[in-house]
């Protein structure tokens, strides 16, 4: 039994970084075009340079998204930028359109080919035709469960190799496939541009009653009836084994650093775990608690057990739950004097209490009992966007954990 790959998100040079460093086996980027997530913090072809030799100095992979579904004005300038992706190195390209899949298997055959969860694979033929196509892997729609991705798994060759998604932000349209944000706002969700409006606020009018909003459900702040909770399987990893998966996906590309650290470190030590001993394995609460500190919706299982009821949807409120702030990084730490060099992410004052996480040791908690400006100046709060300080700390911290405080 191989142990499948852990797959983070990166909207940026420094999530990456935090994302193969607190465990993912690889990370999925998006460039400056091509891709459906327009408004996260994409990579310039030298960012990805970056991201490609980062990720491969630790023995990891780079996937870049070329998954917009095309018109034909979008096709302009696709076969140079697959040119420059191929001379990057980069390990895979995600893919949704079969016109860009024509012009990938011609511009660059040699890099291995995603099909994207746009694609809407439900079944094992459709997996057969993609892989004859020359698709090495599929990332599977999310409204199947366990029991159909077996049955994809077991009907397809072994060279066909599968990833799903297992934790993050679900669609309320199916896999993604959506119309709505260029209808309401005229932004194209299919060619990157989602405006979201699944998580409006929405109210009932009545056609001979213009003007007047009823609520949809008895609450008279309304509903949001496309708001869908986050996905969340990391009670489930040996379930998730047991189908044949090769690659589990976190979600998140417009997510925070500390987001992407947090998630990808818990998921790590589950998966690990169930691989130290699989007979034997327990899941443990801690890994749970964990993921429910970075931000979130409720959480749910999607459609891995049974199609989602009422309960799939969060109807008060299109708001995150967020318990936790991210405070601080560490870029350094000095075991004479017991002091770290702390990036401040969010404001902290003499007397908060802070738990420090890291991507190879336990959290442990601390008050903060002195800090020192970069004049040397003691103070009694951090108040300046990525201002550096020192730190005292209780324990011996590295460059890369991260200080949070509860909310």
């Amino acid at each position: 039994m191989n142990k499948p790959e852990l797959l983070a998100p990166a909207g940026n040079l420094e999530k990456l970084k935090m994302a193969l460093i607190y465990g993912a086996d690889a990370a999925y980027i998006g460039g400056e075009k091509f891709g459906l997530r327009a408004q996260a913090g994409n990579f310039t072809l030298d960012e990805i340079k970056s991201a490609v030799e980062f990720a491969h100095n630790l023995d990891k992979k780079i996937y870049v998204t070329v998954n917009i579904i095309p018109h034909n004005d979008d096709l302009n300038g696709l076969p140079d930028y697959l040119l420059e992706l191929g001379r990057l190195n980069v390990d895979a390209i995600i893919i949704s359109d079969p016109g860009v899949l024509h012009i990938a298997k011609k511009t660059i055959p040699n890099i291995d080919l995603h099909l994207s969860t746009q694609a809407n694979t439900t079944n094992y033929v459709s997996a057969a035709f993609w892989h004859n196509q020359g698709v090495k892997r599929i990332i599977l729609a999310r409204e199947l469960s366990l029991a159909e991705i077996r049955e994809i798994v077991d009907k397809t060759p072994d060279t066909m190799h599968f990833e799903a998604f297992v934790h993050g932000a679900m669609c309320i349209s199916y896999s993604g496939r959506c119309l709505l944000s260029n209808y309401m706002v005229g932004r194209d969700a299919n060619r990157g541009e989602c405006a979201h409006p699944c998580r409006y606020k929405y109210h009932l009018v009545e056609e001979k009653r213009p003007g007047q909003y009823m609520p949809i459900d008895e609450d008279e702040r309304g509903t949001y009836i496309f708001n869908s909770r986050d996905l969340c399987m990391i009670e489930y990893i040996p379930q998730l084994i047991e189908t044949g998966i090769k690659s589990f996906k976190i979600e998140g590309r417009m997510k925070s650093s500390y987001y992407v650290a947090t998630v990808v470190r818990a998921y790590r030590k589950a998966i690990d775990d169930y691989f130290n001993d699989p007979k034997n394995y327990e899941f443990n609460k801690e890994w749970l608690e964990e993921v429910g500190k970075a931000s979130h919706r409720e959480f749910f299982t999607g459609f891995f057990f049974d199609k989602p009821d009422e309960e799939g949807q969060v109807y008060e409120t299109g708001s995150y739950v967020r318990d936790y702030d991210f405070v601080g990084l560490v870029l350094d730490y000095d075991y004479d004097t017991e002091t770290a060099l702390v990036e401040q992410r969010n404001k902290m004052f003499l007397g908060d209490e802070i738990e420090i996480i890291g991507p190879n040791r336990r959290m442990f908690k601390q008050i903060i009992t002195k800090m020192i400006d970069d004049e040397g100046r003691i103070i009694e709060s951090a108040p300046h966007p990525q201002q550096r300080i020192k730190m005292k700390m209780r324990k011996p911290v590295s460059k890369y954990d991260i200080l949070r405080r509860e909310s």
